[in-house]
């Protein structure tokens, strides 16, 4: 059974930092795309970043050099270090295998106070 369970979220202030994990299960996850997703109240889901099975990581152009995407293919995890964190940073974060094909998990909020 696949399923991702994402943590590590919380609130926090402005300028501060949070790091997710993402543990992963039902897969072979070392041979998968990972990525990143966060949504905003009223808004529509976006990617934030993706790293690939090799490890090449992007981001987007919102969170650049600011967050750090990164994988421990031993633990069937992944990570999001967000730090300089913003109040438009407030969203449910979600982590994903690409392509979509997945049910998305229940996500970790994130609260960032201005």
């Amino acid at each position: 059974q696949v399923q991702v369970v994402e943590s590590g979220g919380g609130l926090v202030q402005a300028g501060g930092s949070l790091r997710l994990s993402c543990a992963a299960s039902g897969y072979i996850f070392s041979i998968y795309h990972m990525a990143w997703y966060r949504q905003a109240p009223g808004k529509q889901r976006e990617l934030v970043a993706d790293i690939t099975s090799g490890g090449t990581t992007g981001y987007a152009d919102s969170v650049k050099g600011r967050f750090t995407i990164s994988r421990d293919n031993a633990k069937k995890t992944m990570y999001l270090q967000m730090n300089s964190l913003k109040a438009e940073d407030t969203a449910v974060y979600y982590c994903t295998r690409l392509p979509v094909v997945d049910s998305w998990g229940q996500g970790t909020q994130v609260t960032v106070s201005s």
